[in-house]
């Protein structure tokens, strides 16, 4: 999987994490390696760094929590999700079958 597409999922899963508890760089790397990801820790925390910046996740000493910003986000990212699922999870058809 391209970086900048696996960033994304991580920043998802970042979110949908932190409705449940605060984020810290240490948790999240094993936890997202536990979901496949191969992540140091430096990239782990950029990631927090660039959902803090973009006002979905707040840090308070070595901890992130979601905003209401990233709640909404969140949400938004949710229904496309959704719609994308319907599509691209149905078996695909090959190419020169017939309906």
């Amino acid at each position: 999987m391209r970086a900048d597409v696996q960033n994304l999922f991580i920043g998802i899963h970042m979110l949908y994490i932190a409705h449940e508890k605060n984020l810290t760089v240490t948790e999240m790397q094993p936890e997202l390696e536990n979901l496949g990801y191969r992540v140091a820790e430096r990239e782990v925390k950029q990631e927090l760094e660039r959902l803090t910046q973009d006002n979905f996740l707040t840090a308070h000493d070595d901890a992130y929590s979601i905003t209401g910003t990233g709640i909404e986000e969140f949400k938004r990212i949710q229904a496309k999700l959704q719609v994308l699922c319907t599509e691209v999870l149905k078996p695909s058809k090959t190419a020169g079958s017939v309906k």
